[in-house]
């Protein structure tokens, strides 16, 4: 009974979120139907299992979450991501509409602008790039996606996304892991995205097919969407039209100086000015008995992004009409993304409590091909059922991370492949139908699944998963590099 209930909670989870329900009521609901079917004290697990899990995770990232959603909102609104776009179009032409649109959408991201906030200033200029070039619209979603939410996300080393943090206290690693296998994947999830983009292009034009649109797309957010949207994401929709957009941005170099002050500054303080400072007063009890290592990869990423927040700021200070209305939809933006992530995590804790998990346990433990593959299944499985990559990935680190660390010393595994491992994984499968990032977009987009999806699946699901199994393939044989 305790093993059915498990499933039945992860079953209404997903039913539920699915349909818009949202997850900060969804989740603790499953998790009481899972503790309901085992026999175990509702009341208790609600408040004191279910709640833990979740605050812990609040304290641990909600500093990240508000700097990440200031800095899209301050970057969006500055006219900084409109000007990086526009220069890549100039630079690139008509002839290369799609590569500009992948390159453009690879920078901000890459640089620490959420994806939702990129959504809603490049697809609208996407669709006047594709309608000028006379690309099919359809072939938009599969674009943006491919630079905005692949390679970016979770593969490229340094990449200061919330999928690429969450791994690093769980294994002491950076956001630098294995920054030659990530290069290595990188590399794979591109050139097979533009490969599959090209030949499609192609296709459509030999069959004569148009842009055939109106390209004057107004991006809406709805609120069902909102819900699905808000915990695949660290970015609240709700908050993307709040303050005022500049009437003019700055020069490229300007626009793109912030994004390299957050990979500058990560790079610096992740591998040589933390590593070399004294933390040993983190051992006592008054700093909850870590280590540097726990916490110097999370500690880079908050650096780097208050400081290009401030350089933004400096930069753009005169430009931004309404600063105080940006400022608090930024910091608004990372509340209810932060906590619905929370909540899955709560679910997940709630979980792992149920004696029934021992089973989920062995099951996982059971999987041929070691811990890197054990490892793969788990955060492919989580992260498609929950629809949410950074959900998915903390549900099995809470729940597993420690016995994958010890597996890992056990087969002499560096951590920083399983770290990287994992972002992959689960950076895969999360982009099936239900996931509210793939909704969010489409719906930006004017688009439907029938429409768009097909390409999404061949540029955001399968160039990833070719590329996680080069470097499961990479990182078997040669180790982490």
């Amino acid at each position: 009974m305790g093993l059915l209930g498990i499933l039945l909670g992860l079953a209404l989870l997903m039913w539920l979120a699915y349909r818009g329900v949202s997850v900060l009521l969804v989740s603790p609901i499953a998790a009481l139907v899972a503790a309901a079917f085992s026999g175990e004290p509702l009341l208790a697990h609600w408040t004191q299992t279910f709640m833990s899990g979740a605050a812990r995770f609040v304290a641990q990232w909600f500093p990240m979450f508000m700097l990440g959603g200031l800095f899209g909102k301050l970057m969006g609104d500055s006219g900084s991501i409109s000007s990086i776009a526009q220069y890549l179009t100039e630079k690139l032409g008509t002839k290369r509409t799609v590569l500009a649109v992948v390159i453009a959408s690879a920078i901000v991201t890459y640089g620490g602008v959420s994806v939702f906030v990129a959504f809603f200033v490049l697809v609208p200029m996407a669709h006047e790039m594709f309608r000028a070039a006379n690309i099919p619209r359809r072939l938009l979603p599969a674009t943006v996606g491919l630079g905005a939410f692949t390679f970016t996300m979770s593969v490229m080393p340094g990449t200061p996304s919330v999928n690429n943090a969450i791994p690093m206290p769980y294994f002491g690693t950076t956001t630098f892991a294995a920054p030659g296998l990530s290069i290595i994947a990188s590399a794979i999830i591109f050139i097979f995205g533009m490969w599959w983009l090209g030949r499609a292009e192609a296709a459509a034009r030999k069959a004569g097919e148009s842009y055939a649109g109106d390209a004057d797309i107004a991006p809406v957010v709805t609120e069902k969407v909102r819900e699905q949207a808000a915990p695949a994401g660290d970015f609240d929709p709700a908050e993307l039209p709040h303050g005022k957009r500049a009437e003019s941005g700055p020069s490229f170099a300007m626009a793109a100086l912030p994004l390299i002050v957050v990979i500058v500054t990560n790079f610096l303080m992740s591998l040589f000015i933390f590593p070399r400072l004294d933390f040993s007063f983190l051992s006592s009890e008054q700093w909850g008995g870590t280590t540097i290592g726990a916490v110097s990869g999370v500690w880079s990423v908050v650096v780097a992004l208050a400081a290009a927040n401030v350089t933004v700021l400096l930069i753009n200070l005169r430009r931004l009409p309404s600063l105080r209305e940006s400022l608090d939809a930024g910091a608004n933006s990372a509340a209810l993304p932060m906590l619905m992530i929370a909540s899955l995590v709560g679910f997940g804790a709630v979980v792992a409590a149920l004696p029934a998990f021992a089973t989920v346990r062995d099951a996982v433990f059971s999987i041929g091909g070691g811990p890197l593959v054990s490892l793969a299944v788990s955060m492919n499985v989580l992260a498609g059922l929950t629809g949410t990559a950074s959900g998915g990935m903390a549900i099995v680190l809470n729940a597993f991370g420690d016995d994958f660390l010890q597996l890992a010393a056990k087969h002499g595994l560096d951590p920083e492949l399983m770290h990287r491992v994992t972002t992959m994984s689960a950076g895969t499968l999360d982009a099936l139908p239900h996931n509210g990032t793939v909704l969010l977009l489409l719906q930006i987009s004017g688009l439907t699944h029938r429409e768009s999806y097909l390409d999404m699946v061949m540029t955001v699901i399968v160039s990833c998963i070719i590329a996680l199994v080069a470097v499961l393939i990479l990182g078997s044989i040669v180790g982490s590099f």
